[in-house]
């Protein structure tokens, strides 16, 4: 069997920033056991199939799966807009005006997604909308036990209003605050003392609020460490993480009704830049929705052969 794949580059307008995704938009047929296979070839952070559609529907409905090299994930960001894009980008989709609306089938739940064009009709990006709320898993380390396990000198990550916190948006993950820019540029995990410390602990999202670009709220760099003990990687841009982290943020914010924005850098220390935008509604001092968009741009494509 054949099928076609695509590539994109997430969460930036140029090609070879941002996070780079593979996209199968017509994927019936594959086992999950395939998928995995697939995934693991490409080796990239994530890797997007879509399984299914109903196009008849009032917001066309596309059940997707997605895995890392790995495992599957329930709900990730970066293949959410980015798969939104190539479907959009490639035809199958048929773009709507400015705002085109469809619903991504993920196994944490149906995501609304919004899909953006532009006036002479090219797709430049797509927003998502949280399926499920973030919240707060207790059982953080403090900063100063995370301090020297990210290779940074006492004081350097920040224990007063902002301190370090788990957060799940569908999976667990470590948000630390750290003091600025060079402090998050000079982190160098321990990860010896990091699965003795968080055993249970796959991911961490380090963010400074002292970025580099005008316009830009955040500067973050989020690393992963798989279990099977083959070291860590770094992420160029994590929708899903930043979701988490505008939960985080809106818990620290004195605004009771109105909408919550920040715009996010990620990916800049490893020569892939990334631009995430964040936003939150507030009602009551509660956060009720959460959305995070970017821009895309197509890379490749070409033929799987099974």
């Amino acid at each position: 069997m054949e099928y076609d794949f695509y590539t994109t580059d997430v969460f930036t307008d140029q090609k070879f920033g941002g996070n780079p995704l593979a996209v199968f938009p017509h994927a019936a047929g594959l086992s999950d056991h395939q998928m995995q296979q697939i995934a693991r070839e490409f080796n990239l952070s994530e890797t997007i199939f879509i399984v299914d559609s109903d196009l008849t529907a009032t917001k066309p409905i596309f059940k997707v799966r997605i895995f890392t090299p790995n495992h599957e994930l329930p709900f990730a960001g970066h293949p959410t807009v980015g798969g939104a894009f190539v479907l959009a980008t490639i035809g199958i989709i048929q773009p709507a005006g400015p705002v085109t609306e469809i619903i991504f089938d993920e196994l944490i739940g149906p995501v609304p997604i919004k899909i953006f064009s532009d006036e002479s009709g090219t797709v430049t990006g797509a927003q998502l909308s949280a399926a499920v709320m973030p919240h707060v898993v207790p059982g953080a380390p403090s900063a100063d036990e995370l301090a020297p396990l990210f290779g940074l000198q006492p004081g350097d990550v920040l224990s007063n209003a902002f301190s370090p916190e788990i957060v799940t948006a569908g999976t667990p993950r470590l948000f630390v605050p750290v003091k600025h820019r060079t402090a998050l540029g000079q982190i160098t995990l321990d990860l010896a003392q990091w699965r003795k410390q968080m055993p249970n602990m796959r991911s961490a999202y380090a963010f400074c609020t002292d970025p580099e670009q005008k316009g830009s709220d955040l500067r973050g760099r989020m690393f992963v460490v798989p279990p099977n003990g083959s070291g860590m990687y770094e992420d160029p841009a994590t929708g899903s993480a930043v979701t988490g982290l505008a939960a985080y943020l809106t818990k620290r914010s004195s605004l009771k009704n109105g909408t919550l924005r920040w715009v996010m850098e990620q990916g800049f220390e490893m020569g892939r830049p990334s631009i995430l935008e964040m936003e939150a509604d507030m009602v009551d001092g509660e956060c009720q929705a959460i959305r995070i968009a970017g821009s895309a741009v197509l890379v490749s494509k070409g033929t799987f052969f099974m």
